[in-house]
């Protein structure tokens, strides 16, 4: 399923994400101004296939780049990655991954999913927004996110 979207600054089109993109991702992992890799080796471009052979990886590009890309963890039921490009935001990306992962999800059957982000960041008032409520804390000092899928 391809789903396309337009802001007045960009036109792009949200899809399965496939090895090949992985390069893409992981430059937009490495470029995001909040949310940083504390230790930068640990998501290396292997991490990728996984989520890649699950189907549950998706990029948001315009005719020129990948420009944002979201990843569930469907085993943990959790987000793995909600990253957009920080030259890309505003655009409607992050929202438009955010509501195709929840789709996805929703069809997986999966009832209640999770998310960890840096507390006070634009992502935590993203996933507020976004329905998710804080429910806690992680070890490492995260926001703990919660939202309900299936009524």
């Amino acid at each position: 399923m391809v789903v396309a979207g337009i802001s007045p600054n960009m036109e792009f089109t949200i899809r399965a994400a496939s090895a090949s993109d992985v390069p893409s991702m992981h430059r937009v992992r490495k470029k995001v101004r909040e949310n940083r890799l504390s230790n930068p080796h640990r998501v290396s471009e292997a991490s990728y296939l996984p989520y890649i052979n699950a189907g549950s990886i998706w990029v948001a590009e315009t005719q020129f780049s990948v420009v944002g890309f979201a990843a569930i963890d469907k085993p943990a039921k959790s987000v793995w990655a909600l990253f957009t490009d920080p030259d890309a935001e505003r655009a409607g990306i992050g929202r438009a991954l955010h509501q195709r992962m929840l789709l996805w999800a929703k069809e997986q059957r999966v009832e209640r999913m999770t998310l960890s982000t840096q507390k006070g960041t634009r992502a935590a008032q993203f996933y507020k927004r976004a329905g998710w409520t804080e429910v806690g804390t992680t070890a490492d000092g995260d926001a703990l996110f919660e939202i309900a899928l299936m009524s």
